[in-house]
């Protein structure tokens, strides 16, 4: 059954899948209901303690703060290009998505988004805002009804303005962002139509998705136990005799006109995939290109392993580690700034370090360290752009930690007493339940967004945050306690006077 098909037969119930399940917003105001929110009070009570006790820290540990109340849940978020400098402020895109209950349609949506300079935002302003309403930071910009929930969207490296997505279905959809017409999300509306297909899973690929940050590559994983190879830049030759065509990296050539939503057709041409690799044994969860290889990637899945590629030599794994987690492993990320190390998160609830020179063809080679301050399943890992130490992970506990692996000493591998995890040196405790996904900002340094799917705990659709902690809590010590100091020095000065 085709997405329009779908809509027409009114609203399809979800799947579930993480913890990820919105609930349906009809089913809310349900008599059967009250006795589920009761049991759930103590809990909710917990939540909301915690959470008062982050807000009230909010003006100390950060910098600036967005708080963006969402209609439904985004279960992606991800940074777009820079559109413009200020002094103050730069703006830029921001992709997201809606997951809805049928009611309307699934959406990709492309915003615009203010993100104010460091040190510029008073404390008092940005420990200020309303739980319920929505940012002034973030704008809607351009929506494309997408044939489906968005369950992953990733930006093409070589030019941020196309985007690929992961949907219920096998296929990877590519869009062209900006040539895409803007769409009003009503009930019937017909999908827009994507700009490329990547045929070649045999079943659902939902979560799974990486893009290459050397060439226009698209690397997937789905529930046939397959990870699938394509090149973007395969349909720019396969489509068009013009050479100026292929000089501009990432762009895409049409065949036809994109669909304006007024046409039936929602297909648009396909790219079939330039490698399938075998070598899991359930559904492939995530995968990750190496930074500064094309031919190299791994993947991670519900078999618990951690599967290196190397297409250069044959479609099996290069390197196979039976025992990564002791549960599923939800999610992976490969170092940008350092290609040995790649980061792992499970629903065992804790995030493993690998040094790839420690892994045998054989599969043995245990991590380098394992972090566990969550509480609950790990859903999104990544590294930090800025800090080749540095990286965060977001869990179904609600938190967003922000680990160092430089600050796990020797001493600190075997803690004593009730200390904080090793390496753990800021966490966000500003959503009220799963953070199901974030995305550090390379343009704005230090700069994070992150969306919760908040459903259950508060009963509204979602929350977008973009934060960024204070530079005291980050930079070097000896750095900031020179400037502590200096600053001490001008307040007893100006005391002094009279």
């Amino acid at each position: 059954m085709d997405a329009q098909s779908q809509q027409q037969a009114g609203p399809v119930k979800k799947k579930e899948t993480r913890g990820r399940k919105p609930k349906p917003k009809e089913e809310k105001k349900d008599d059967h209901q009250q006795h589920a929110k009761l049991k759930k009070s103590q809990q909710n009570a917990t939540v909301d303690d915690k959470y008062t006790q982050w807000k009230s820290l909010v003006p100390i540990l950060y910098d600036w703060l967005a708080n963006h109340n969402l209609v439904w849940p985004s279960l992606s978020c991800r940074w777009g290009p820079q559109l413009e400098q200020a002094t103050y402020k730069n703006r830029q895109r921001l992709y997201l998505s809606e997951q809805t209950d049928g009611s309307v349609p699934n959406t990709l949506v492309i915003a615009n988004c203010e993100v104010v300079k460091p040190r510029v935002a008073a404390a008092e302003h940005i420990s200020q805002f309303n739980e319920e309403a929505r940012s002034p930071f973030v704008k809607k910009y351009k929506t494309i009804i997408h044939p489906g929930e968005v369950n992953r969207i990733r930006e093409l490296p070589q030019n941020t303005k196309i985007v690929a997505t992961h949907t219920d279905s096998p296929d990877v959809l590519i869009w062209d962002v900006e040539a895409q017409p803007n769409r009003h999300a009503v009930l019937g509306a017909t999908t827009s139509r994507p700009d490329l297909i990547l045929t070649g899973h045999q079943d659902n690929a939902e979560f799974a998705l990486a893009l290459c940050p050397t060439e226009p590559y698209v690397l997937s994983g789905g529930k046939d136990k397959t990870v699938v190879l394509w090149s973007i830049q395969d349909h720019i030759a396969a489509s068009t005799t013009d050479p100026a065509a292929t000089k501009s990296p990432g762009s895409i050539i049409k065949n036809s006109k994109s669909g304006d939503g007024n046409d039936k057709a929602t297909d648009g041409p396909t790219v079939a995939p330039r490698g399938i690799y075998y070598g899991h044994e359930d559904t492939v969860e995530d995968v990750a290109f190496c930074p500064s290889s094309s031919q190299e990637f791994c993947s991670v899945g519900d078999d618990s392993c951690l599967i290196l590629w190397d297409a250069r030599v044959g479609s099996s794994p290069a390197v196979k580690v039976e025992k990564a987690h002791d549960a599923d492993v939800h999610c992976v990320d490969w170092n940008p700034l350092n290609d040995n190390l790649i980061l792992t998160g499970s629903a065992d609830n804790s995030v493993r370090l690998f040094d790839r020179r420690n892994l045998t063809s054989e599969g043995v080679g245990a991590p380098i360290y394992k972090f566990e301050g969550h509480t609950a399943a790990v859903l999104c890992v990544q590294w930090c752009p800025d800090k080749s130490s540095v990286f965060g992970s977001s869990a179904e506990d609600g938190l967003l930690n922000i680990w160092d692996y430089d600050k796990v000493s020797k001493k600190e591998r075997t803690p004593k007493g009730p200390t904080s995890p090793p390496g753990l040196f800021f966490q966000h405790a500003g959503h009220r339940d799963k953070v199901v996904d974030f995305h550090w900002n390379a343009s704005d340094p230090w700069t994070v967004v992150s969306v919760s799917d908040d459903c259950d705990s508060t009963g509204g659709g979602g929350t977008l945050q973009i934060w960024r902690m204070s530079d005291l809590i980050y930079r070097p010590e000896e750095e900031v306690l020179a400037e502590l100091e200096k600053f001490k020095s001008h307040v007893v000065s100006c005391a002094s006077k009279p």
